[in-house]
């Protein structure tokens, strides 16, 4: 009895391993949220490093990007690694040591509540999003 109690646990465990994954990957919710504030945009070339002093807001798109605005351009960030912990509530915590933001920085996330760090990102380059001149 023993035996088959730890087999059917040991099932339901790895049934639940294997479906997280792909929980993780859907973030159709995150891509079109993502589509609708670069709606009407045109991607220009990507770019290594952002000036922190003209960034005038973020935007966290959850488990997908960050967007930084820098006038009437949006920079969509799709972290390198980490993306999976973005979650629109957080607080970014970034830590440069220059006057920019660049592919190879790193940025803490903390839950806006209880300030607990809930992960990190390390962040990709940055896409250039422009409206077209009419």
């Amino acid at each position: 009895m023993r035996v088959l109690t730890s087999l059917l646990l040991g099932a339901a465990l790895i049934g639940t391993a294997a479906a997280a994954p792909a929980a993780e990957r859907d973030n159709s919710k995150g891509e079109a949220k993502l589509a609708k504030a670069i709606a009407g945009r045109v991607a220009g070339k990507p770019v290594n490093c952002i000036n922190l002093r003209n960034i005038t807001s973020s935007q966290i798109i959850d488990r997908t990007a960050i967007v930084y605005q820098v006038g009437r351009t949006l920079y969509v960030n799709r972290p390198r690694i980490g993306e999976s912990s973005l979650d629109d509530d957080d607080i970014l915590v970034t830590k440069t040591y220059s006057s920019q933001l660049c592919s190879l920085d790193t940025i803490r996330l903390l839950d806006r509540s209880s300030r607990f760090e809930t992960g990190f990102v390390g962040l990709g380059e940055f896409v250039p999003y422009v409206k077209p001149k009419s």
